[in-house]
C-alpha cells in the first residue's frame, strides 16, 4: 500500500501540467511515422529528426530514462547532420 501511495504522490508532483502532457502526446502522434507515411518520409532528415526530438520531449515530460532521452537527441542530431540516412527497404 505504501509504495502505491508514494507512486501517486510522485505523479501528482509533476512539474508538467496535464495539458502539456496531452499536447506532447498529440504532437508525437501527429509527427510519428507509421505504416501509411513511412515510404513518403523515411528519408526526410527533418521528419526523422523531428520524430526523434518529440520522442525525447515526450520521454522528458513523462519522467523517462535520461539515457534514453540523450540517445534520442543524439540520433536526431545525426539525422540533421545527414550522418544517418535511411538505407531503404529490402525487396524494393
Amino acid at each position: 500500500m505504501y509504495i502505491k501511495s508514494a507512486d501517486m504522490k510522485k505523479k501528482n508532483k509533476s512539474i508538467w501540467s496535464e495539458k502539456a502532457k496531452s499536447l506532447v502526446k498529440e504532437l508525437h502522434n501527429e509527427i510519428s511515422l507509421d505504416n501509411y507515411n513511412w515510404h513518403q518520409f523515411r528519408g526526410s532528415k527533418q521528419r526523422r529528426s523531428g520524430e526523434l526530438i518529440i520522442s525525447a520531449i515526450s520521454q522528458l515530460i513523462n519522467d523517462g530514462d535520461e539515457v534514453e532521452i540523450e540517445n534520442l537527441l543524439k540520433q536526431a542530431i545525426l539525422w540533421i547532420k545527414e550522418d544517418l540516412k535511411d538505407t531503404g527497404c529490402k525487396g524494393h
